[in-house]
């Protein structure tokens, strides 16, 4: 019975462990070899685990709603970057590289709010 306890335990442990690396897509899913550079202003944010995102209205090349994948807040925080300087409203330019399947989503490498760059990987 203290075994089956144990074995339990540690499958729970375990199976709790992998959700959150489940949940996380990685970088796989954009294409490095397309660099993309783009400004515009900011109108949502998400500061939180396990990567920070923006909503990015651009006007060139065409108009668009871009969602902007950035780092952990940890490594921006640590970086320079901290949740204040991504208001509501301020202009941002990001390069990075589009997903693979979705035309409307793009990683960040780099942005730069207020002046300031921040590299993000």
């Amino acid at each position: 019975m203290h075994r089956r306890r144990l074995l339990a335990i540690v499958l729970g442990v375990g199976a709790a462990c992998a959700a959150p690396a489940l949940a996380h897509h990685g970088w796989g899913g954009y294409d490095s070899n397309k660099v993309l550079n783009l400004t515009g202003v900011i109108e949502a944010m998400a500061y939180e685990n396990p990567h920070g995102e923006i909503k990015l209205k651009v006007t060139q090349p065409q108009p668009k709603v871009w969602l902007v994948t950035l780092s952990p807040p940890y490594r921006m925080q640590a970086r320079g970057l901290p949740a204040d300087d991504l208001k509501l409203g301020a202009t941002a330019v990001v390069v990075g590289y589009p997903n693979k399947t979705d035309p409307n989503e793009m990683r960040a490498e780099r942005i730069t709010v207020n002046g300031k760059t921040t590299e993000l990987r």
